[in-house]
This record gives structure tokens, C-alpha cells and sequence, in this order.
């Protein structure tokens, strides 16, 4: 929750191994994933989904768009052993995919032909110079010519303010730079496309989802402004006892968070509206006492 009306910092959670010291934990502490929303400014306000795989941190290729308001959100996570995943924010689905469409665990399955070229003579210009079209001989004009209107002042002195020259004007016969029209290239073989191969590097990993312990977990954030609480977090392989758990706690607490807000609001709006109406009697009054 954000009840700071936050305007840049994060709210995300990070889940280390059993190798973790919790005294020694900063901010280059190796982990195993990170999750949550982060927000700055009006072009950053995504969740971040960072996996750890072989040393190296692997941001999601996706945005995924987080909530900015003053409310309590639930973010699940959910990793599941087919290697899909899905994302929801208070319950509901906002992202789902393939582990390693999403990210880039494995390096890719194909890449291209390093041995193939495309042949000298292969055409990839759709269209040509019209070999036909001659440029008329009355293209070439000045851009810039001097103004057919213009007179020498009165005042001007040869001698003291040099030879007058007319001021210039863009000149209304000026076509451009004349270029030949286009015709379909009748050689035109398409876009080349460069060949793939299999790649040798690449080797499927079945168990991109798995992390053999998880131990702990812990906030590693910077904040503008202080005041986001966090609470209720759970680990669990239960997808359905997680929905249900989060319906549980954090329902009441949003509708009643929504419920209280819109009083509030409510009550700030009478408040204005009372205020607007008294304000001309009060200027009345000052009038009156001024006179």
C-alpha cells in the first residue's frame, strides 16, 4: 500500500536461498527473484518480474502496467512446473506466458546461417528511376531571388552604407531538387531473407521454474517518500489456497480502504461547496465595512 500518494520508489519483494546472510543484505545481495510494483514519474509504473539464472538477473520482456493509488494491492506470482507463469494484481490475471518466451534464460533456437550471403545479383530495390523521365529545361530556379518590389531608401547613402541590394524572397518558380519519378523494378526479387540454422548453443532446460530452497525473503528498496507498508506475504505451492487466503485478507481491507476514501471525499466536497457558496456574502460583508 501506498498511502503516501508515492511518486517514485518501490514496492517490490526479493526471495533468496539459504545461503543468505540477513545481517550482511544490501542491495547487490544475490537473489532468486524479485517481484513487485515499481513506480517513478509518470513513464515508469510497471512490475517487475526478475529472475536469477546462472548468475545473471533476467528482466521480463514485457510491461506489465502496476497500480498507483493509495489502495492495498495483493501481486501474485504464479511459476508453474510446465515453466508458464502467470501475474495477477488483487486476484485478477494482467500477464501469463512461457518462461522462456519472456525472458531470455536460453540463448535463442535459431540464428542465422553464418556461411550464407546473399547472392551479388539479388535485387531488393522495389522500385527504380524511370530510365524515360528527363528533367524539363526549365526546372533549375533559384531558390531565393531579390524582391521585384523592393526600392532603395530614400535616405541610403552610397557611400556610407554601400552599394544597396534588393532584400531576397523565396522564389515562387522554385521546384526543388528534381528527381525521376519511380517505376516497379522489373528485376525485383523481394527482401532477402537470411537463412537460420539450429543453434549449437542452445539446450532445453525442463526445469527453468525450479529453485531447489528458498529460505527467505526480504525489501531492498529506495523510496522518495517514506510510508508504503507491506504485509501478508506467502510462499506456497497452492494456487488455489493463495487466491483464497488473498480474498480473505486483502479484500476487506480494499473495500473498506475504498469505502472510508470515497466519505472522505465526499465530505471534502461538501465542505468545498459550502465555502464557494459563503465566499460573495463574506466579500459583501468586507465591502460593506470598508464603506
Amino acid at each position: 500500500k501506498h498511502e503516501q500518494n508515492i511518486d517514485c520508489g518501490g514496492g517490490y519483494m526479493k526471495v533468496f536461498d539459504c545461503s543468505l546472510e540477513q545481517k550482511d543484505m544490501h542491495g547487490e545481495t544475490p537473489y532468486l527473484l524479485m517481484f513487485g510494483p515499481d513506480i517513478c514519474g509518470p513513464g515508469t509504473k510497471k512490475v517487475h518480474v526478475i529472475f536469477n539464472y546462472k548468475g545473471k538477473n533476467l528482466l521480463i520482456n514485457k510491461d506489465i502496467r502496476c497500480k498507483d493509488d493509495v489502495y492495498t494491492h495483493l501481486y501474485t506470482l504464479i511459476v508453474k512446473p510446465d515453466n508458464t507463469y502467470e501475474v495477477l494484481i488483487d486476484n485478477s490475471k494482467v500477464e501469463s506466458g512461457e518462461l522462456e518466451a519472456d525472458w531470455e534464460f536460453l540463448p535463442p533456437k535459431k540464428i542465422k546461417d553464418p556461411n550464407a550471403k546473399k547472392p551479388e545479383d539479388w535485387d531488393d530495390r522495389a522500385t527504380i528511376d524511370d530510365p524515360d523521365d528527363k528533367k524539363p529545361e526549365d526546372w533549375d530556379k533559384a531558390e531565393h531571388i531579390p524582391d521585384p518590389d523592393a526600392t532603395k531608401p530614400e535616405d541610403w547613402d552610397d557611400e556610407m552604407d554601400g552599394e544597396w541590394e534588393p532584400p531576397m524572397i523565396d522564389n515562387p518558380d522554385f521546384k526543388g531538387e528534381w528527381k525521376p519519378k519511380q517505376i516497379d523494378n522489373p528485376s525485383y526479387k523481394g527482401v532477402w531473407v537470411h537463412p537460420e540454422i539450429d543453434n549449437p548453443e542452445y539446450k532445453l532446460d525442463p526445469e527453468l521454474y525450479k529453485k531447489d530452497e528458498i529460505c527467505a525473503v526480504g525489501f531492498d528498496l529506495w523510496q522518495v517518500k517514506s510510508g508504503t507498508i507491506f504485509d501478508n506475504v506467502l510462499i506456497t505451492d497452492d494456487v488455489e489456497y493463495a487466491k483464497k487466503f488473498g480474498e480473505e485478507v486483502w479484500k476487506p481491507t480494499h473495500e473498506g480502504e475504498k469505502k472510508m476514501k470515497d466519505e472522505q471525499d465526499e465530505d471534502d466536497r461538501k465542505k468545498r461547496e459550502a465555502e464557494s457558496k459563503s465566499s460573495p456574502k463574506d466579500d459583501d460583508d468586507d465591502d460593506d465595512e470598508e464603506d
